[in-house]
């Protein structure tokens, strides 16, 4: 079975005493890592004990008491007994579940843990656990993991070793590059959950996509306290259409009819869900420029494609330039902390899609014939020691200043 790019991470937090906590959006394959763990941990001869907390005796057991989680799995005399516990925000007090196995067991016991639900980890998890924890975010498939399930294990490992500093392919050898390409459309349209990277139909696809919507993202919603389901998957389908646009709550809680604090709560629990990222405005406190209302990306374009049912070929698409953009901004998130990722707007209008480590900036175009340079005078004028790219999918680079042009 193939393996995510954090199960080698895991493998070397085996010699940490951090407890770890993955999180992330519902079926990203958070389950199936920690099964993996436990086959790898059972082959090594470890002792490793795996616990789904959908289990209403192990919950029940857990929520008594911290201390029942050993009167039923002996701990080995002369090393550490690993205990992956699955679904850990069912418990009534995880804080205190994992403080006292830390505090209590720490050169026994290594805890992984794994939660879908962040925003339900949040409200239970009120002490900051600083210096016992380590959280991994597992999204849905990175493009480099998306060509490994799919068999493409050499184009796999030459976008391994694209840095989000030079996101191009020009190094490329032609036909992987028109190979590349073709991959890279198809999952711009499927995106990367594991299930349905691996369906073999366009159709089963879809109908995967459409159970993840009706069913997984609904219990997110419900999970997180809010009581009107459909308020919250209409505002999913206008940042659908909108995606990588500023996020203005007046306007959406006009469209809505309801109020700014039921938008922000909405968006919270998508935040938390990991369904939506948003990003921030870069500023130097210069003038005019924007600094309060953010951008937001869908985390993956086939639940995004799904909520507005069009699974056309993207040069068939309207917003195919939203989609690029938002495909752009998933391969920064794969290689930078998301608050490292910023934009920049100028209320004249003028702007520049993403501005990374506030020392690079980039703006992105379905076409190289969509780059108007003169637009971009403004923000070269204000931050001339940052160097600005253009990303690009269709087209040619000029043959000016080529290493300004970045085709992906």
């Amino acid at each position: 079975m193939i393996k995510r790019k954090l199960f080698n991470q895991l493998i070397k937090d085996l010699k940490s005493e951090y407890f770890i906590i993955i999180t992330g959006a519902r079926q990203t394959g958070k389950t199936t890592l920690l099964k993996q763990l436990q086959k790898y941990l059972a082959e090594k001869n470890q002792a490793v004990y795996f616990i789904n907390l959908e289990d209403p005796d192990y919950l029940t057991l857990l929520d008594e008491h911290p201390k029942n989680l050993l009167s039923f799995f002996p701990l080995p005399k002369n090393k550490k007994a690993i205990f992956l516990i699955d679904e850990i925000q069912y418990l009534q007090k995880p804080t205190t579940f994992l403080k006292y196995i830390y505090d209590e067991y720490r050169d026994r016991v290594k805890l992984f843990v794994s939660g879908s639900s962040a925003f339900y980890l949040d409200a239970k998890f009120k002490d900051s656990l600083a210096g016992r924890k380590k959280i991994y975010i597992l999204n849905t498939l990175s493009l480099e993991e998306f060509l490994l399930f799919k068999g493409k294990d050499d184009l796999a490992k030459l976008v391994a070793k694209i840095p989000y500093h030079n996101l191009n392919l020009a190094s490329f050898p032609l036909a992987l590059k028109r190979e590349l390409m073709q991959e890279t459309n198809f999952y711009m349209t499927y995106g990367g959950y594991p299930r349905v990277t691996l369906a073999e139909s366009e159709e089963e696809k879809q109908e995967i996509l459409l159970d993840l919507v009706n069913s997984f993202v609904k219990k997110d919603i419900l999970e997180s306290g809010i009581k009107n389901e459909q308020k919250v998957l209409n505002l999913l389908k206008i940042m659908a259409s909108q995606c990588g646009g500023l996020v203005n709550i007046n306007n959406l809680s006009n469209l809505l009819r309801v109020s700014h604090t039921a938008v922000e709560n909405y968006f919270y629990a998508l935040r938390k869900s990991f369904l939506l990222y948003f990003i921030h405005p870069f500023s130097q406190n210069v003038r005019n420029e924007i600094k309060k209302m953010p951008k937001a990306y869908f985390a993956d374009l086939g639940l995004r494609n799904m909520l507005l049912k069009d699974f056309r070929p993207l040069p068939l698409k309207q917003d195919r330039g939203e989609i690029y953009e938002n495909f752009i901004f998933r391969q920064f998130l794969d290689r930078l902390p998301v608050d490292d990722i910023k934009f920049w707007r100028h209320q004249q209008g003028a702007e520049v899609d993403f501005i990374l480590h506030e020392s690079l900036a980039c703006e992105v175009k379905y076409s190289m014939e969509l780059i108007n340079l003169p637009k971009y005078r403004r923000f070269r004028e204000l931050y001339p020691q940052i160097p600005l790219k253009f990303i690009f999918h269709e087209g040619t680079k000029p043959e000016s200043q080529p290493d300004d042009y970045w085709q992906f």
